[in-house]
């Protein structure tokens, strides 16, 4: 199982925290059926955190106009919206809700050119709350398609989440489905698409980051 770059060190801090308390316990508690359940949990803690920084890999099979998911989990929002933070106009919003036991990594669901890319730092209301996208921590992304133009998306922390990781930098040529960031425990990822766009998938369909296609640009 390929991990992400964004575990490595938080798990090799559990694994050493979860041997110093095992032995802890094993050497100051003689009693056999307390360490033995003790060393089972953890185990499964530590495969737990394992498992959260999982990052399969992906094949990226869209069209020039077809925009991908940017990561695992299930649609809650598509409607139109006014953006105010860079288009300032009406967008289609499609919103992907991340539980903790989905892939967190974020990848581009376009390619292009980086043309923007802010940090804001806010509340941690729950991902799926109607105002996160506004008040809670959050980056804001926006690439630049040679074929359906600028694509926003925005990586917004939940009530668990405490940290984002982003690495899109202003200039940068990107792929689509390629590495964007990480953000740590429950999350949510809005994307904001032109209003000529068809969505490929309805509320409540699961997605794969960086190979469902969840909509398609229409092209004059």
């Amino acid at each position: 199982m390929q991990l992400h770059k964004e575990g490595y060190r938080i798990i090799a801090w559990s694994f050493l925290v979860i041997i110093i308390v095992n032995y802890f316990i094993h050497t100051h508690y003689h009693i056999f059926w307390l360490n033995s359940i003790f060393s089972i949990i953890s185990l499964i803690a530590f495969m737990l955190i394992v498992y959260f920084f999982r990052f399969p890999s992906r094949s990226v099979k869209a069209a020039p106009n077809e925009v991908v998911a940017p990561v695992d989990g299930k649609v809650v929002v598509i409607e139109e919206v006014f953006e105010p933070e860079f288009f300032k106009d009406k967008r289609l919003q499609m919103s992907i809700f991340m539980s903790p036991l989905n892939v967190h990594a974020t990848r581009y669901p376009v390619s292009g050119k980086v043309i923007y890319s802010k940090y804001y730092k806010g509340k941690h209301l729950v991902a799926w709350h109607p105002k996160s996208s506004e008040l809670n921590e959050r980056t804001t992304i926006v690439v630049d398609n040679p074929v359906i133009g600028p694509v926003m998306f925005r990586q917004i922390a939940g009530a668990v989440a405490r940290r984002i990781e982003n690495y899109s930098k202003v200039g940068d040529m990107v792929e689509q489905g390629a590495d964007a960031g990480f953000i740590k425990f429950g999350s949510r990822v809005d994307v904001f698409l032109p209003l000529n766009t068809d969505p490929e998938v309805v509320i409540g369909d699961k997605t794969r980051g960086g190979e469902t296609i969840i909509a398609e640009v229409i092209l004059d």
